[in-house]
């Protein structure tokens, strides 16, 4: 054992920079960057996830339950996203059997509901159960190819980062699209100037939802353009996405009353609940909000969340898992005193959210404010504080 050159590769002490002593020889800088690229590659050919076998998905009932303890309400969105993401996964697994006849395509979601009814905790809360890549990317700051903003291709970076960059683990992740109503073409007439962050981007999301082998810049596209691609194949990715989409209510009663006609005549379908207009929602009236018919056509499953009345805002408040309540009692345990709330007070807060209209969001804020005094003379406090009505101001 010469203690003057590498035991593996034979190179002199002088030719490296380092040169480590083991138990029986010694090995330079060289060689342990050799290995570890080598493991590094072997890493990367193992399996990602492990959901090729339909026996051990989630059947939906088993997805829609776990979705309940998280997210109160919305049962018809849950049952459709349940359906749409176990189907997708089942897709994966009879995809990979190579004595498969049949190939199943893949339905991406999107989903329409005003802002605070659980758009983006539904798809956060999915992700979480199934174990798998996920992010969530916004629309508005995505614009066409050579304007300034973000290409459509950093939606797909962001996925890689989540997923450590390992390729075949992002290639089966969920990428949720907020605000995807930002993007709707801002008018049914060609302009001379082009619609950049409009139907240009939802042109340039086309080849994403589809399902394509597609360059990802890993760092982001334009701040560094000297970065080598990293392709990925988006046929297994599966998209939803979301928005508010202020204004469809009227567009849906437009086209259920069109036939009405002159001063006699009575409103063959009169609407006046909101639930009820949006059960009647279909690819036609987002169509007519300004999302183009080749862009609908990747997204089959059309889904809605209703408005959140004051009983269902109550039970968001108190009742799940990780509920608004629970985290402040939390928040409060840690400095030994212990809150809670009478009914009268936690009504109180919800109607003072509801009249803001700021949805399930605005639930936070209220209850911040409410308790902005106490947290502040926490040192103060006794073991124990209640929040009744009289003690709520606002």
């Amino acid at each position: 054992m010469n203690p003057n050159e590498c035991s593996f590769c034979g190179r002199n002490k002088s030719e490296v920079s380092v040169l480590i002593s083991g138990q029986n020889g010694f090995i330079c800088d060289f060689c342990i960057e050799q290995a570890h690229n080598i493991i590094e590659e072997q890493n990367g050919n193992k399996p990602a996830v492990s959901n090729n076998n339909i026996a051990e998905l989630k059947k939906p009932r088993e997805i829609k339950e776990f979705l309940d303890q998280y997210v109160i309400g919305q049962n018809q969105a849950k049952k459709q996203l349940s359906i749409a993401v176990y189907n997708h996964y089942k897709r994966l697994a009879h995809n990979a059997d190579e004595n498969k006849s049949v190939e199943i395509e893949k339905s991406n979601i999107i989903m329409v509901g005003e802002t605070g009814t659980g758009k983006t905790l539904l798809a956060k809360t999915i992700a979480k159960q199934l174990d798998v890549p996920f992010c969530i990317v916004d629309a508005t700051v995505l614009t066409e190819a050579g304007y300034v903003g973000e290409d459509v291709e950093s939606i797909l970076s962001r996925l890689l980062m989540v997923s450590d960059y390992n390729v075949e683990k992002a290639e089966r992740g969920i990428v949720f699209i907020d605000e995807i109503d930002k993007i709707a073409r801002k008018s049914d007439n060609p302009s001379l100037t082009r619609d950049v962050s409009g139907e240009g981007v939802q042109q340039g999301l086309l080849k994403l939802l589809e399902g394509s082998i597609v360059n990802v810049p890993p760092q982001g596209g334009r701040k560094h353009p000297d970065q080598k691609y990293i392709q990925v194949n988006t046929q297994n990715i599966l998209f939803i996405a979301g928005g508010a989409f202020d204004g469809i209510k009227e567009i849906i009663e437009r086209r259920m009353n069109k036939q009405a006609i002159g001063f006699s005549s009575e409103k063959t379908n009169k609407v006046e609940d909101d639930s009820y207009i949006l059960d009647k929602l279909d690819a036609t009236d987002l169509r007519n909000f300004g999302l183009i018919p080749e862009l609908l056509g990747r997204f089959p499953i059309v889904t809605h969340l209703d408005k959140l009345d004051e009983a269902t805002m109550l039970r968001i408040l108190s009742e799940p898992k990780n509920s608004i309540i629970n985290q402040f009692i939390e928040l409060f345990r840690l400095d030994g005193v212990e809150l809670s709330f009478t009914e009268g007070a936690l009504q109180k807060i919800v109607k003072e959210t509801m009249e803001k209209g700021l949805g399930a969001r605005g639930l936070r804020g209220t209850t911040e404010k409410v308790l902005e005094k106490y947290m502040y003379d926490i040192d103060q406090l006794g073991g124990s504080l209640v929040i009744d009505e009289s003690k709520i101001e606002f």
